[in-house]
């Protein structure tokens, strides 16, 4: 398969959009699902953001899902998320590896839910290495995620 990034398009906002109404990814990193208008004036402020990093990432040139960096507590982050069907394929790690020659400011870090060690290894693969762990609200159970605090430093 071959994958590739490139900078978001307007058009990317729908599919995005699409994949994101998927429940199992939310109920795994402890995160909510956006109504429409929410979604899209979310992305409008991360678009607007010179600080922010948005690409979109393409398996065989179907939008599979994304890749973004932003600055939080001034530190560049990481993240990704794909669409279920392009799940276990390779595509993240293809991605987030391209993603990372193309923007080079380190270090960089990324957050993951414990519960999630299939993103941890897509870490891992990209050499990054966990440095900690912290908790986070958890909208869905109204209580704490457990997370990995992972940094790529070269």
């Amino acid at each position: 398969m071959q994958v590739t990034i490139r900078d978001l398009e307007d058009t990317d906002l729908e599919t995005f959009f699409r994949q994101q109404l998927d429940p199992a990814p939310h109920r795994l990193i402890g995160t909510v699902m956006r109504d429409r208008d929410d979604f899209m004036a979310h992305w409008e402020k991360h678009r607007k953001n010179p600080s922010v990093r948005l690409m979109a990432i393409l398996a065989n040139g179907a939008v599979a899902g994304h890749v973004v960096s932003y600055v939080a507590d001034e530190k560049r982050e990481v993240g990704y998320w794909l669409g279920g069907e392009f799940s276990g394929q390779g595509i993240a790690t293809r991605a987030l590896r391209l993603f990372l020659k193309a923007h080079r400011e380190r270090p960089v870090y990324a957050h993951v839910a414990e519960q999630n060690p299939a993103s941890a290894r897509i870490l891992e693969k990209c050499g990054f290495e966990k440095v900690g762990a912290n908790q986070r609200p958890c909208p869905v159970t109204r209580g704490v995620i457990a997370e990995g605090v992972y940094r790529l430093n070269d």
